[in-house]
């Protein structure tokens, strides 16, 4: 299901080329993967990586560039979404510390390998200039 998904996708994200950080706890890298193996029985389909050496606008490019992925935020619908994140424009008791931007991903009901497809050529298509 869309749990499953996310969970294969975040993985296969997970430092990939341009990809030095998930913020996925579900994942055994993740600094939060501890407490959330301790508090938590499941993940979700939502989840955010830093584009690292990237500037603002390929991030922007990339998440126009995806044909899978609609552009939007997500609070549990069904399809899958990317959207360019401003951490730092938030208010929040620990400061973003990123190296790059930031893009967070909903995992919808498509195919994962359909999914993970429209990201390699995103991936290309920034890497091609």
């Amino acid at each position: 299901g869309q749990v499953e998904s996310g969970v294969r996708i975040a993985a296969w994200l997970e430092g990939g080329p341009g990809v030095p950080r998930g913020l996925y706890p579900a994942l055994p890298g993740d600094p939060g993967h501890a407490l959330w193996k301790r508090d938590m029985r499941g993940a979700s389909s939502l989840f955010a990586v830093q584009l690292g050496g990237w500037s603002e606008d390929e991030a922007k490019r990339f998440v126009d560039g995806l044909a899978l992925f609609a552009i939007g935020a997500s609070w549990g619908g069904f399809e899958s979404l990317a959207i360019l994140a401003r951490p730092d424009a938030v208010r929040s008791a620990v400061p973003w510390r990123g190296g790059g931007p930031l893009v967070r991903l909903h995992v919808g009901l498509e195919d994962p390998d359909d999914l993970i497809a429209d990201l390699e050529a995103g991936f290309a298509r920034i890497a091609a200039g």
